[in-house]
């Protein structure tokens, strides 16, 4: 299916470019959120007619990323889970729980711009994790996971016997 794209797309293109792409990833994901257009004649004529003000549009999307970025970029962000003896979450903390850790600190940040490449994290410790914002802006943020492992229903861990009087 011939699309043009409302602005850049990673591995498929840069805005303004006409491109063939399967259908199903055209109509269930790039029309319906307003990244590309059909490729029809009278799409093309109303692009052209407009692209001064959608380059514009994506000009501005690409500076508000990059502002979030800088703020991102270099920090810390603490997330304090429950873990075993050696370590080990009691769960693990995903992208969801970054962006919320985020969301916290005033920088509102998806869900899915999280790039985690080994899945969610399952043992404490400090990580950098880097955060997608456009296809043209990424930064890096280091993520602590503080583990606390004073659960009394911790598996693995056994209470001290207790003493009893055989009278």
């Amino acid at each position: 299916m011939d699309i043009i794209l409302l602005e850049n797309i990673d591995h498929v293109g840069k805005f303004g470019e006409r491109v063939t792409v399967k259908p199903g990833y055209a109509r269930n994901y790039l029309l319906p959120q307003g990244k590309a257009t059909a490729a029809t004649p009278e799409n093309i004529a109303k692009f052209e007619a407009r692209r001064a003000e959608l380059a514009a549009k994506a000009a501005d999307l690409v500076e508000q990323a990059r502002i979030l970025a800088e703020q991102i970029q270099g920090q810390t962000v603490s997330i304090h889970a429950n873990t075993g003896p050696e370590g080990k979450l009691f769960g693990s903390v995903g992208a969801v729980d970054i962006a919320d850790a985020l969301h916290e600190r005033g920088q509102a940040v998806e869900r899915s711009a999280i790039r985690l490449p080994d899945g969610p994290i399952r043992v404490a410790g400090e990580y950098t994790i880097e955060v997608h914002l456009h296809a043209d802006v990424d930064a890096e943020l280091t993520v602590i996971v503080e583990g606390s492992g004073d659960r009394d229903d911790a598996p693995g861990e056994t209470a001290e016997p207790e003493e009893f009087d055989d009278e």
